[in-house]
């Protein structure tokens, strides 16, 4: 999955996780936002939640990392969104608790 994964925040916490994967899906999947072919998006709750976008292509992640301004429309609000690569390393505060 090496770079594949981007990490995805910004987005309004109190959505669930499910609407929050399905609204994000539908914005990286668009090519307009320089999306493609999703593999894999997994929602990491916690006080900074974050999604995990894995892409088909590493272009595709490229691609997305290259546009700077991803901005989310939900119910006529705008949400900017903080899209950077995704180390497969994860760091001590970000180990899964379960």
């Amino acid at each position: 999955m090496a770079g594949r994964t981007v990490r995805v925040r910004g987005f309004p916490a109190e959505l669930s996780p499910d609407r929050v994967a399905d609204k994000l899906t539908i914005h990286f999947l668009r090519s307009r936002n320089g999306g493609g072919d999703i593999a894999e998006v997994r929602v990491v709750p916690g006080p900074r939640p974050y999604v995990l976008i894995t892409f088909e292509a590493p272009e595709v992640a490229q691609r997305i990392l290259k546009l700077k301004d991803h901005v989310l429309t939900i119910g006529g609000m705008q949400y900017p969104l903080e899209v950077t690569l995704h180390n497969e390393e994860l760091s001590p505060d970000e180990v899964p608790r379960g």
